[in-house]
This record gives structure tokens, C-alpha cells and sequence, in this order.
């Protein structure tokens, strides 16, 4: 797969700000909460502009042909400045069968290069693009209309959690946000939902605390995943498992679990080494990427497990990642497997 070099679609936000309008839009990448947040903004952008709702239309990709995108673009709004048009699934784009392929590419080319000025596109591609360098995507990029959102990972999302924070009149400290990110998950829409519950939470109050982000998961009864990691710290397979099954149960990926699992026992690894020098509680918590209030367990079941336990389970983490990719196991079997062959009877 060839490397997209289109900018990131946060420039859109930037552009709007400065009160620019680009007549095409074709958004793609992995992070479908920002092209959603993206997509709104636009609308908002053009909505002044538009007196119909005539002038306002989303479309499926999947019942279009690049033709009738075209005719839909060309066509003059009923009585607005401009109109706007919103194709979802653009990847799914199809040819009339009187025409060939490459004669409708050409005419949606020659489209992107000379644009209606009274309409505003908005192409909507789910994923990534398998040939960036091939048109119509490579005149997308000329004319400057190519955008792509990334997902944002590790200190980029954690920035982004504490930003979104903010913007509700409330603060989260870095560390805070750090366990929630642990807690929920990436996936942006999940965090932003899990937020709204916090903030109703918390009321009031100005700051997310450790207690606010445990006390709510506590009145929704739900285990988080530090819930896990302490009862396999502890040895107790009942216990993990109940933990497990309840995050199975309130939408976690065994993937997920895995992942964060290998995380722990990595941080359980590394535990004596960075105990034994002179670094305060706070950075060993730091550098091992858990929250401070979280290390007192960590001491505790490193005198649990041993070089050869930890050994075992980072071989008992490699073989369920193995048995997700080469097995039909059901998630619940999986992950009792998994707990099984950490805490052996």
C-alpha cells in the first residue's frame, strides 16, 4: 500500500476559522470521530449560506455512480448562496454501465479540477485509501481537497482527552487522563461517551479525580481493567474471571484485554529494576504508564510472581493473541484459557 501524504484534516478546522470553504472535501482515515466532528463543522460552516433544504442533501455512494455525482454538483441550489452535499461510503463509488471506467473518472477529474463554486462536496471514505497515487484520489491531492485523520494515540489522545476536558469548564491531570484512556479504550467516541457520564457524575465540581473516574464505574457496576490486573496480581482466578467476563460483557475486545495485560505484566517486569534506583514512586508510576495510586499493587504482586510466573504468562498472552488470529474461539472461552494459564490451579 502506497503512503498517503495528504495533510491532516485538522487543517479543515483551521481553514474554517479563517473563514475558508473548499468547493470539494474527500475525507478518509481510521479515526471516524474526527471526520464526524470534521463533517459537522463544515455543515455549520456553509449552513449561513443555505436557505432550503433543498440545497442540503446526503447521499449513499453505494446507490451513486460518479456521474450522478457530478450532475447532483453542476446542478444550481433552488434559491440558496450555495448547496451542500454530503456522500457517505464515497469508496464504494460506482461506473454507469454505459460508460467506461476510465471515461467517468476522467469527467469526475475534470470536475475536481474546475468546480461548481456554488457547491460545497463532502466526500465521506471509510478507512484508508489502497492507492493514494491513482485518480481520482491523485488530483484530490493536487488541487488540495485530499484530507486524512489519523488516529491519535498515546500522548496525542491523552492531550486531546485533557483539551475536551477543559472545553466543558472542568480540568483532568495527565495522569488521570491516562488511566481513563486505560480504562476505555481509544476509540474517541467511546471516551467522549464515557465523559458525558463523568460530568454528570462529578456535578459541580471542577476536577476528574481518580475517585470521580473509579466511583462511576462503582455506581454503573462495572469492573475496569485494573479491576483485572488486581485480581491476577492477587492470584484469585474466581475473581478475575468475573472481572473479565463483566468486560466482555460492557463491549471490551479481548484484543483489548490482551494488550493491556501484556502492558501490566511488562510494568511487573520492570518493577524491581526501577525500584532499586533512586527514582521517586511518582516517576517509577510514570514510566511504567500506570497511575500512582495504582503502584502499592503493583509492589504487591511482584512478590506474587516470580521471573519464571512472569515468564509463563507472557507466554500464555502470546498464545491467546496467536488463538484470536488462527482460531474460531468464542471471546469468553478465550480469555478463561488465559486466566487459566496465568493462575494455574
Amino acid at each position: 500500500m502506497a503512503k498517503s501524504k495528504a495533510p491532516a484534516i485538522q487543517e479543515i478546522e483551521k481553514q474554517l476559522k479563517q473563514k475558508k470553504i473548499l468547493p470539494v472535501y474527500y475525507l478518509f482515515g481510521e479515526d471516524t470521530y474526527l471526520v464526524e466532528s470534521i463533517v459537522d463543522a463544515i455543515e455549520k460552516a456553509v449552513q449561513p449560506f443555505i436557505a432550503s433544504d433543498f440545497d442540503k442533501e446526503t447521499v449513499y455512494a453505494e446507490n451513486q455512480s460518479y456521474a450522478s455525482i457530478i450532475g447532483l454538483a453542476s446542478t444550481f441550489p433552488f434559491g440558496s448562496e450555495k448547496k451542500l452535499i454530503i456522500v457517505k461510503q464515497a469508496e464504494k463509488l460506482k461506473e454507469k454501465k454505459e460508460k467506461t471506467e476510465k471515461t467517468e473518472k476522467k469527467e469526475i477529474v475534470n470536475y475536481f479540477q474546475s468546480p461548481a463554486d456554488f457547491t460545497v462536496l463532502v466526500f465521506i471514505h471509510d478507512g484508508t485509501i489502497t492507492n493514494p497515487t491513482s485518480d481520482p484520489y491523485k488530483t484530490l491531492a493536487s488541487e488540495s481537497y485530499l484530507f486524512e485523520a489519523k488516529e491519535l494515540k498515546g500522548k496525542s489522545l491523552i492531550d486531546w482527552l485533557i483539551s475536551t476536558v477543559e472545553k466543558k469548564g472542568k480540568t483532568i491531570s495527565y495522569e488521570n487522563a491516562q488511566m481513563l484512556t486505560d480504562i476505555s479504550g481509544e476509540n474517541r467516541n467511546t471516551l467522549e461517551s464515557q465523559l458525558e457520564k463523568i460530568f454528570i457524575y462529578v456535578g459541580d465540581n471542577k476536577e476528574i479525580t481518580i475517585d470521580s473516574i473509579r466511583g462511576l464505574s462503582t455506581s454503573l457496576k462495572q469492573y475496569t481493567i485494573f479491576d483485572l490486573q488486581n485480581a491476577i496480581g492477587k492470584k484469585n482466578k474466581s475473581a478475575a474471571l468475573k472481572v473479565a467476563f463483566n468486560l466482555l460483557k460492557n463491549g471490551m475486545e479481548p484484543i483489548q484485554i490482551i494488550a493491556m495485560l501484556n502492558k501490566y505484566f511488562t510494568s511487573l517486569a520492570r518493577l524491581n529494576e526501577l525500584s532499586s534506583t533512586n527514582t521517586n514512586e511518582f516517576q517509577v508510576a510514570k514510566i511504567m504508564g500506570t497511575h500512582p495510586f495504582y503502584l502499592k499493587d503493583y509492589h504487591s504482586a511482584r512478590r506474587i510472581y516470580s521471573d519464571k510466573h512472569l515468564a509463563d504468562a507472557f507466554s500464555a498472552l502470546l498464545k491467546a493473541d496467536l488463538s484470536i488470529k488462527t482460531t474460531s474461539l468464542d471471546d469468553y472461552t478465550l480469555i478463561s484459557v488465559l486466566i487459566a494459564e496465568i493462575i494455574p490451579d
